[in-house]
């Protein structure tokens, strides 16, 4: 690997732990009552999508697979972002890092997945009903 190359990496590697720090910030900001209502929402909003381990778009489908995750995500956190107050990001990514250096929880993970299973069954029993 040359050394180009491996710049480009480490450039990806920081810009992808940054996505995921503001990721969990904006989960935390969108919980702190200073937060107003509107990026409060869309914060929940992009937070529940970026952490589901489910996606619009399926990994699986080429090249638009990891378009949600290369797109959607980072535009929705950029749009957050400029919604927070500055003091409430500030305040929001000190916690995420003390959140990120905990041990993961599998338990979340699945509690993660039966929302949206549950989700899926409830919309497919609503499409379904006569």
């Amino acid at each position: 690997m040359t050394p180009a190359h491996r710049s480009l990496l480490a450039r990806a590697k920081a810009w992808a732990g940054g996505l995921k720090r503001d990721v969990v910030a904006i989960w935390h900001a969108a919980r702190d009552p200073r937060t107003p209502w509107l990026p409060r929402l869309l914060a929940l909003l992009v937070a529940a999508y970026a952490l589901s381990p489910i996606d619009l778009i399926p990994d699986f489908v080429p090249v638009l697979g990891y378009l949600d995750d290369l797109v959607l995500v980072p535009l929705g956190l950029l749009l957050v972002i400029r919604l927070l107050p500055a003091d409430v990001l500030a305040d929001a990514r000190r916690q995420a890092a003390l959140t990120l250096a905990r041990p993961r929880s599998r338990a979340a993970a699945v509690a993660i997945v039966l929302l949206w299973l549950a989700a899926a069954a409830l919309a497919l029993w609503w499409w379904l009903r006569p």
